[in-house]
């Protein structure tokens, strides 16, 4: 426990703000007892001259204790004369057990001293046993005995000698006290003077000189003088900064040494990241240039292939269906390698491997078992590096990267090769989606020209195929009155029949012009004015964000064919189109035709194919068509998109 303890006390006296504390305290501690004797003695002095000053009083009421005596003896006014001679008595022995007692508070004591105690037992012994008898004699009922008054006299005397001896006593013993209070004010002010001095040496020793030293080190260091070091003197505070201080220059000056070396291996890491940024940029950016999957993959392959060095290459695409890898293109690579891996299955040689892992693998030819089968090793290839393509965890194919010389990857350089896959895969697939969607919007739209042509064009053929086989038939008859009315039902009906497929026509050829919504809305109104005759009220509040381009002609397509209804079906001569573009977007077709019953068309399904045409050019859009109508009060078309289903272009 002892041993323990000690080097903990050690290292804590180590500490500069204990050694300061210490120090302040021991001074503290020594001045205080200093104080402290001083007013001690200073307040024994003062119990010391009240003292005096009591003793001496004994010696007037001694003699005053004489003087009334001899008045009792003389007779002369004896009652009163005894009266002060006792109160007398009584005070000598109240200042006697005064002097006994002491009293703290004025202070008043007698030096604790053997020699004035003894003088004072003398005095109290003398007044006790000789003088105040001799008093109470005289208190006596009846006459004093003769002589009385002389031996008073005489005893008083005696009793006032006891009393010089105690006072000069304790006037002695205060001479002493004072001389020590006065080496204590002379120790206290020389304890200020050393302690002073002493703590400005100790203070300049401890802190000042330490905080020099450490300036003139930041000084030289300021100066670049990286050779500075400061003497570690102590284990304080100080002492750590020291040690600190010299551990920051031993960095400083091994920075500064190989400052040079560090700002090329920073500058050579950023121009290599700065390439690294610059080929993903380039990358990306021509990846997203519309082109055929040969040529972007083809100017990838070129593009890593000049920035990793590679002496040939090739990119492969994987044929889920068949399990086989078709080389897509190539480079650097004899016509016979290429003939021999143009179609690779999954599994087979190094790099069929390595779609099944679907791990990037790096494989040095030069230290494989069976390199010599290999016919990338037998051209001359040393190293063959295989990263794959990926496209959202979708596995798309691989690209090769061939060296003629032994080539080690960097975890960087395959994270970056492996960042380049997923760019191309991402491509790859963007491309794929795009020609999905332009074959499903060929097929939607050859839909739509179907369904077109079985709404007009199909039905009048039908309407003149019955009438050419009425008209077979009457010829065969010889019945020529039911020929006279069958031709001109035919007239009608090509007629009708070249306007469907002259509207048809028109409609599938129209292309939006340059403007907005609503200019392609008042050409596609004109036009129907000019070629049916009917008139048309067109008004239009259009504020809202404008439509993709797809949306606007699907928008065309809709009146179009409302329009054509109206045409065909209606029997109007007033048209009213509304259309309100705010946050919602409604768009209103309303004629004063004969109108029909919506509730029987509901019954025909897909038999009217010009309302189910609408209908799904309403959804491509997402938006809402309702179709209002009856018997003799006209129709109308409501075409409703919400703001929440509305896509700005």
């Amino acid at each position: 426990m002892e041993k323990s303890l000690k080097p903990a006390l050690f290292a804590s006296w180590q500490n500069l703000s204990t050694r300061i504390v210490g120090l302040l305290l021991s001074f503290l501690a020594v001045a205080l007892l200093v104080i402290g004797s001083t007013l001690l003695l200073s307040w024994q002095l003062e119990g010391s001259a009240a003292a005096i000053n009591v003793a001496g009083s004994l010696r007037m009421e001694s003699y005053k204790l004489a003087m009334l005596a001899g008045r009792v003896a003389n007779g002369s006014d004896h009652a009163e004369a005894v009266a002060r001679l006792r109160a007398q008595v009584q005070r000598i022995d109240g200042t006697l057990a005064l002097l006994q007692q002491g009293d703290p508070q004025r202070p008043l004591f007698l030096p604790p001293t053997s020699i004035i105690r003894s003088a004072y037992g003398e005095v109290q012994k003398e007044w006790r046993e000789a003088l105040a008898p001799q008093a109470q004699a005289f208190l006596a009922t009846g006459p004093a005995p003769s002589g009385a008054s002389y031996a008073v006299q005489q005893l008083t005397e005696r009793f006032v000698q006891r009393v010089d001896q105690l006072v000069q006593r304790i006037e002695r013993d205060s001479e002493s006290r004072t001389l020590w209070l006065r080496a204590s004010q002379l120790t206290l002010l020389g304890l200020a003077l050393i302690g002073t001095v002493s703590i400005i040496y100790l203070l300049f020793d401890m802190i000042v000189a330490p905080v020099t030293r450490l300036q003139g080190g930041l000084e030289r260091m300021r100066e670049q003088d990286f050779s500075a070091r400061l003497p570690v003197e102590s284990n304080d505070e100080f002492g750590m900064l020291a040690r600190g201080f010299n551990q920051m220059a031993d960095k400083l000056q091994d920075s500064y040494a190989n400052l040079e070396q560090r700002v090329q291996t920073k500058t050579s890491e950023l121009e290599h990241q700065n390439r690294e940024l610059a080929l993903l940029y380039d990358s990306a950016a021509f990846l997203q240039q519309p082109q055929s999957a040969e040529a972007m993959c083809k100017g990838f392959l070129q593009r890593i292939s000049e920035y990793f060095g590679a002496d040939g290459g090739s990119v492969r695409v994987l044929d889920p269906n068949r399990n086989n890898l078709h080389m897509l293109v190539h480079q650097g690579m004899s016509e016979q390698l290429v003939e021999s891996e143009r179609c690779l299955k999954v599994g087979d040689c190094l790099c069929g491997e390595a779609v099944v892992s679907k791990l990037a693998v790096i494989h040095d030819l030069r230290r494989h078992k069976d390199s010599h089968n290999l016919q990338c090793h037998r051209e001359g290839f040393a190293t063959i590096s295989i990263f794959h393509i990926f496209a959202q965890r979708q596995y798309l194919g691989f690209f090769n990267l061939h060296f003629r010389k032994t080539t080690v990857f960097t975890s960087a350089q395959t994270a970056l090769l492996e960042t380049l896959g997923q760019l191309l895969g991402t491509a790859i697939e963007n491309q794929r989606l795009q020609v999905r969607e332009r074959e499903l919007a060929i097929s939607e739209e050859r839909n739509l020209v179907a369904q077109g042509l079985h709404d007009s064009i199909a039905q009048g053929l039908n309407f003149l195929n019955l009438q050419v086989q009425m008209l077979e038939q009457s010829l065969k008859q010889k019945r020529f009155d039911e020929v006279d009315s069958i031709v001109p039902a035919l007239r009608a009906g090509v007629d009708e029949s070249y306007q469907d497929v002259r509207e048809l026509l028109h409609n599938f050829r129209t292309r939006l012009q340059e403007g907005t919504l609503v200019s392609s809305l008042e050409t596609v109104v004109d036009k129907f004015r000019r070629q049916s005759g009917i008139a048309v009220d067109f008004d239009a509040d259009s504020d809202g964000a404008p439509f993709p381009r797809e949306h606007q002609l699907q928008l065309l397509f809709i009146v179009q064919e409302a329009l054509s209804n109206v045409r065909k079906h209606a029997s109007a001569s007033q048209v009213r189109i509304r259309l309100a573009d705010d946050q919602d977007f409604t768009l209103s077709i309303k004629d004063n035709g004969h109108g029909f019953d919506v509730r029987k068309l509901e019954t025909l399904g897909d038999a009217h194919v010009g309302i189910n045409i609408m209908r799904e050019r309403a959804q491509r859009i997402d938006a809402q068509l309702q179709l209002k109508s009856a018997a003799g009060e006209g129709t109308e078309v409501v075409l409703h998109l919400p703001r929440t289903q509305r896509r700005a272009a």
